[in-house]
């Protein structure tokens, strides 16, 4: 689950990527608004943890961009602010939370957690595909039964193509949601090969097999 963190202090913005890696997420961050900009045009993000007040811009008004955009992103809009007329402007604007300084980091992840999952998932908190079964509040996968020990990279490749069910994903795509953190990889496709073998391995393990097909020259289709 790709997070950006869009706040321009430092403080705050390294507590919010401490916590929320430590919870699943992969997170990217941004200082401004130029550079929080140029990341969601070069990403797509499961969400969007966004400031109202940035140094060079107001982050309502790269909200309203990405809706004119019609972006997917889920987005919480956080902000030191108290004026209730700010927080009715960003939810008008298209935000699907709001949350105001300070806050519980415990709180901001149980928010984007539901965010994805009612974008993503529907709201559900469990999902059957098959013979796999994934709780997505304890982060389990099961196949016929048997826990999968995944790592984090994996699990998130898992939910991708759970998300993506019977459609062709493309290597590209898949590079970009594997290493969102580092763009210089977005054409290094071993790295995508070697995270979706271990995943296939790992499923077939448990008597899932055949559920990721190679689609020559493009990339994979996930179908369960």
């Amino acid at each position: 689950m790709k997070i950006l963190i869009v706040e321009d202090e430092k403080a705050l913005q390294q507590s919010m990527i401490q916590y929320l890696q430590a919870a699943g997420f992969q997170c990217a961050s941004a200082g401004d608004f130029r550079q929080a900009l140029h990341l969601l045009d070069e990403v797509d993000y499961d969400a969007i943890v966004l400031d109202i007040m940035l140094p060079d811009g107001d982050g309502l008004t790269l909200l309203k961009i990405l809706k004119e955009d019609k972006k997917q992103e889920g987005v919480i809009v956080v902000s030191a602010r108290g004026d209730v007329d700010d927080r009715i402007l960003g939810l008008k604007l298209g935000a699907d939370d709001y949350l105001a300084k300070p806050f519980h980091m415990a709180e901001l992840a149980a928010r984007l957690y539901a965010i994805i999952r009612r974008k993503q998932f529907q709201g559900m908190n469990n999902l059957q595909a098959g013979d796999i079964y994934v709780n997505l509040e304890r982060r389990e996968v099961c196949v016929n039964g048997y826990a999968v020990n995944l790592t984090r990279k994996e699990y998130d490749l898992l939910l991708f193509f759970l998300a993506n069910k019977n459609r062709v994903i493309t290597r590209q795509a898949l590079a970009e949601h594997l290493c969102q953190e580092h763009q210089d990889w977005f054409d290094d496709y071993d790295l995508v090969y070697a995270h979706v073998k271990n995943l296939k391995k790992k499923l077939a393990e448990k008597g899932c097999t055949d559920c990721i097909k190679s689609v020559y020259g493009i990339g994979y289709r996930f179908i369960c």
